[in-house]
């Protein structure tokens, strides 16, 4: 049976000639056939030439490419994919590595698989899916998967439940489709971890901020560190394995306090130097004294669609301006925006406002971006979300 067909306007071909992963409705003359939401689709030019087959679903994005060549999109197709992903996160000495057992496996369009993510947490693979078409191929690519990963990965939990689109009413379940729960403990540079894949944000555990937090421990040694915003307190226990005088962790949800608090104990039992609270950050950086001379700022998204853009350089700029008014002469910045709408200038913007109106001198030591196991397909910028700057301030 033939796929529903989609024809492209014209003069509304360019950015598919450039390999961009994503069709636009706008740039749809006509549909033919009936496609339903996760249909996989053949895309044609205007003058009948063969373009792409991608995932069709109603919205803005109307497909998302899987391939710019005529294909089967099938167990295969599939498999070879992952394996190619494989392939790189183990030539980047990632994957296969007793020192690390959690890393991305799949980043979306970096890996040519638009619409999906996976994350490895030691044998469990956490995969979530934010389109139609990826969501009704979950099974086959759980299977493709635990046969690329040949024993490395035995468990497979789905976890979409907040990612898919509203509009589609998929009403996905959040559950293992492979295996069953073996425990949540990864390891990470060498340090231990709760990963909490059943009800925490994400997939439980953000491993885009590996290098980041590595960098971090280099220059904790004596500082008194505060990590703002610390999730399940990553860059914490990163500090105190660094030499840091003391860490406090600061978030503003008490469960995910109660699990910086276990994953602190896990790696520095009865550790005297950490102390975490349950407060707001804004609240918490206008009571402080200036009793840090490293600070973290990770904060969730600000913006997460373009309409937001404003309201989130304001709080970046707020939030950078507290952190400069606090910290001690010669202390060191690490601050991140990890919202996709956000360029890397438009945050770097916000920053120097900040510290324009702090007064200080404030140089750049580092210019911090997302790691390997979550790349870039050169032909999709917006796959570059994360940025972060490592500021010294006098």
């Amino acid at each position: 049976m033939s796929k529903p067909q989609i024809i492209l306007k014209p003069k509304k071909e360019d950015s598919l000639l450039r390999k961009h992963p994503w069709i636009f409705s706008g740039a749809i003359a006509k549909i033919i056939g009936d496609p339903e939401e996760g249909d996989v689709v053949d895309v044609f030019f205007n003058n009948g030439d063969f373009a792409a087959i991608g995932h069709y679903q109603i919205g803005s994005i109307a497909v998302r490419v899987l391939s710019f060549e005529e294909s089967e999109i099938d167990y295969n197709f599939y498999k070879k994919r992952l394996a190619s992903a494989y392939d790189l996160r183990l030539a980047y000495g990632i994957a296969g590595t007793k020192n690390s057992n959690c890393f991305r496996l799949v980043h979306g369009e970096g890996d040519f698989l638009p619409g999906l993510i996976i994350d490895v947490y030691d044998t469990t693979a956490v995969i979530q899916a934010h389109s139609p078409g990826m969501h009704f191929a979950r099974e086959i690519i759980a299977d493709a998967l635990l046969e690329i990963m040949n024993g490395v990965v035995t468990e497979v939990y789905y976890k979409s439940d907040t990612t898919l689109p509203y509009k589609a009413q998929l009403d996905p379940q959040n559950d293992y489709i492979r295996g069953s729960y073996k425990g949540n403990i990864a390891i990470e540079n060498g340090l231990k971890f709760y990963v909490d894949w059943l009800k925490g944000q994400k997939t439980g555990f953000f491993v885009d901020q590996r290098d980041n937090r590595a960098l971090l421990e280099k220059y904790s040694k004596n500082r008194k560190v505060l990590n703002m915003f610390c999730y399940t307190g990553g860059f914490s226990f990163y500090a105190m394995r660094g030499g840091a005088e003391l860490v406090h962790s600061v978030d503003s949800s008490a469960k995910a306090i109660d699990l910086t608090k276990k994953n602190v104990e896990m790696n520095f039992p009865n550790d005297d130097r950490h102390e975490a609270y349950v407060k707001d950050a804004f609240k918490y950086l206008d009571e402080m004294g200036d009793n840090y001379d490293l600070i973290i700022l990770d904060p969730p998204a600000f913006a997460k669609h373009r309409s937001a853009l404003h309201n989130a350089l304001q709080g970046y700029k707020r939030l950078n301006a507290k952190a400069f008014e606090k910290i001690q002469h010669g202390g060191i910045l690490f601050t991140f925006s990890c919202s996709q709408a956000v360029s890397k200038e438009q945050f770097r913007l916000a920053v120097f406002s900040a510290a324009a109106m702090s007064g200080r001198k404030v140089r750049i030591l580092h210019q911090l971006t997302q790691p390997a196991d979550h790349p870039i397909n050169i032909y999709h910028p917006e796959g570059e979300y994360l940025k972060g700057l490592v500021l010294y301030v006098e």
